[in-house]
């Protein structure tokens, strides 16, 4: 069940509306409550209005630049707009139909005047879904040009585009067509409706009627968003004694080849971390991590919990043994792994639980390097890069690599930087309770592996 169904006694159906200027970054916006409600296993799905519009005008003797050129007569009634909003709308419902009792969507676009936004309300309100509105008002110019820039390397909208001028000038003129007509929520004209306003990207926020607790929780969420391109670096503590006997758990202290990685972090961090002398290190409260983070001279933080995932009663097995004892458990963890819990321990989902404050802090960090766990470390990676709950407890996250994610709005890039210290594979399979890496290329970390000795990508 949804982790929210706990706190709510009703269901609940959500849509988001969007509100906002091109360049305020609300496509960024819209896909990170996607990935924070999507990792809570609340359903949720975004639906983007600018995506919808290139479909359409693909049928018309319009293009993007001819309707938004500032010389010619279209305004906000144009035909194309407003189908372009019916399109957008009937995606949301029908897609609600499907959807469960719990469920949140995205309206993603400008909704720039009240009229508008007063006709999606009635729309959906009709539906039984109840609408809150999300502005993204921003008049500082300088990050007005940053998102432009942004905008030109990362949407799919400009990925035609032939220049970085090209991108600004065609944003510019969308800009000002939607301007001369837009009106900003306020407290005094739409004291009626359910929103959230930024202003300049979480410098300000104004709420009104935040009346129930998931929207509360989408609430507590962006005020903790860093609406920026940056990097945030993990790496698994190095091997252990336990990883040496093929154990679970435990707190065991690191090996001869695990002390190796602990002091070439050093070097990978000094060679790959921009600015180091600012980096923030976080770890869990057990030996292992502690021990890999020892020679980093960097102000540490240590996290219960980072703490990797309670195997209760199997903590310090092997898997041939938990196979041999608890066979029935053996089976039943491999069949639903997300949701298996250890007698007396945890199981992933209850991690993600735990986790939230971290993902909040991470969300409002930059500079942070994670040292922590295996199974932890899925949990972070599935948030960041959108993977499915029932997926990410088979990822393999591989020891002494340091693993890079570059935040962007479209995405995260992923580059795994390896230490070339030899460890011992903690992956199991499932159907089996041999450790080895994974066969199934969908189990393995994407993006880019480079040896930390010689800079060479090499897979």
């Amino acid at each position: 069940m949804p982790l929210v169904t706990i706190a709510d006694s009703n269901p609940i159906k959500i849509c988001v509306v969007i509100v906002g200027l091109p360049a305020r970054g609300k496509s960024f916006i819209s896909q990170k409550i996607v990935r924070y409600l999507s990792w809570l296993s609340i359903p949720t799905q975004s639906f983007n209005s600018s995506a919808n519009l290139q479909e359409i005008l693909k049928s018309s003797d319009l293009t993007s630049c001819n309707l938004f050129d500032p010389k010619n007569e279209a305004t906000l009634d144009h035909g194309i707009l407003k189908e372009t909003r019916n399109m957008t709308l009937k995606q949301i419902l029908s897609w609600f139909a499907d959807a469960g009792d719990c469920a949140v969507a995205i309206y993603d676009g400008i909704n720039s005047t009240k009229k508008e936004r007063d006709l999606i309300n009635e729309t959906l309100e009709k539906e039984g879904i109840q609408t809150v509105f999300l502005e993204s008002f921003c008049d500082d110019y300088e990050l007005i040009k940053a998102n432009i820039t942004d905008i030109e390397s990362t949407s799919p909208e400009y990925s035609n585009s032939k220049s970085l001028q090209d991108t600004i000038d065609s944003v510019s003129n969308k800009i000002r067509f939607f301007e001369k007509n837009y009106e900003t929520l306020t407290i005094e004209k739409d004291s009626d409706l359910s929103f959230i306003k930024l202003i300049n990207f979480s410098s300000q926020i104004v709420l009104n009627q935040i009346d129930s607790y998931l929207k509360s929780r989408i609430v507590y969420y962006i005020m903790n968003l860093h609406v920026k391109n940056r990097y945030i670096w993990l790496s698994r503590h190095g091997e252990s004694q336990y990883n040496l006997e093929g154990k679970i758990g435990g707190d065991a202290s690191l090996s001869e080849r695990g002390e190796k990685y602990a002091f070439k972090l050093v070097e990978l961090v000094n060679k790959y971390i921009p600015d180091p002398e600012k980096l923030e290190v976080w770890t869990s409260t057990l030996k292992r991590t502690q021990q890999t983070a020892q020679f980093l001279p960097y102000p540490q933080k240590q996290w219960k919990a980072l703490d990797e995932l309670d195997a209760g009663s199997c903590d310090g097995l092997t898997y041939e043994e938990i196979a041999e004892k608890f066979p029935d458990d053996f089976k039943a963890r491999d069949d639903n792994k997300f949701e298996y819990r250890y007698p007396g321990g945890e199981s992933y989902r209850d991690v993600i639980t735990r986790l939230e404050p971290i993902i909040m802090a991470l969300e409002n960090q930059e500079n942070v390097l994670v040292i922590t766990h295996q199974a932890v470390l899925r949990c972070i990676y599935a948030y960041f890069m959108n993977v499915h709950q029932e997926e990410s407890p088979w990822m393999s996250i591989p020891l002494h690599t340091l693993i890079r994610l570059e935040i962007k709005a479209y995405g995260t890039q992923v580059t795994r930087i390896k230490a070339d210290i030899p460890a011992v594979s903690t992956y199991k399979e499932k159907g089996t309770s041999k450790l080895g890496e994974s066969a199934n290329p969908s189990n393995i970390m994407i993006g880019s592996v480079i040896s930390g000795i010689t800079d060479k990508v090499i897979d």
